[in-house]
């Protein structure tokens, strides 16, 4: 028998060679909303792209990449 399962999402992004788990607010929230609902806390987040989804030990994970101070 075949069971359904929602995988547990998991937001993370690098802050001052720091890197910062951030815990999902909401499932109904897409990816975008999540970093929005983060920008407010995290400003760094404003300018930031979403990368993922990767699916690794049974969890979600996307990655917020900020673009502040990189060259292109």
């Amino acid at each position: 028998m075949l069971i359904a399962t929602t995988l547990p999402r998991i937001f993370s992004f690098r802050d001052k060679e720091q890197d910062i788990q951030l815990a999902d607010p909401s499932p109904s929230f897409s990816p975008k909303a999540v970093l929005n609902f983060y920008a407010q806390t995290y400003p760094v987040l404003t300018t930031a792209t979403i990368e993922g989804p990767v699916i690794n030990d049974d969890t979600i994970h996307y990655k917020f990449v900020s673009q502040i101070g990189t060259k292109g």
